[in-house]
């Protein structure tokens, strides 16, 4: 049954989001990384975002390299894995929010409790820090702060 209303599913095993393709038009995210996961909630609410892709500490380079995107958005949201130091190094860099997703992936501890435990130490004052791979969360923390400045209120249509 249409109802003309939007529906976002994430975390759809396989066999989930097959049924429900057959009912609704919907993106599966089950097979998506985290980073992706959260793009799909900011494009839901009509958040337009910049995807910064192995910009790791490890090549600290590529992430100067982009520096410019900082300067140009409203707040950041960093996922990662490993021992969770990227968002530490983006706090220390820009001044606009930042949200920190810790991923399960990596050789970075047991599910990814080493990012996380890095990420909730972090040295950059402001650093948010959502629990492990929730893109989601993340993503709707984003909204939330985007909503308290007039340039990006949303209602339930997406931005003003």
């Amino acid at each position: 049954m249409r109802t003309g209303q939007n529906v976002l599913v994430t975390r759809a095993d396989p066999e989930q989001a097959a049924h429900l393709s057959e009912a609704l038009i919907c993106a599966g995210t089950a097979d998506l990384p985290v980073a992706e996961e959260c793009a799909e909630m900011l494009r839901a609410f009509g958040l337009s975002f910049e995807r910064l892709y192995d910009v790791g500490v490890a090549g600290l380079h590529r992430l100067l390299s982009r520096r410019e995107i900082f300067d140009r958005s409203a707040l950041a949201i960093v996922v990662a894995g490993m021992e969770g130091a990227l968002p530490s190094v983006v706090g220390g860099l820009v001044s606009i929010p930042v949200i920190a997703v810790p991923t399960s992936v990596g050789y970075g501890g047991v599910g990814g409790l080493a990012a996380l435990a890095g990420m909730l130490t972090s040295c950059a004052a402001g650093v948010t820090v959502c629990n492990i791979d929730n893109g989601f969360g993340a993503a709707f923390a984003a909204i939330r702060i985007l909503q308290s400045t007039p340039r990006y209120r949303l209602d339930s249509r997406g931005p003003a």
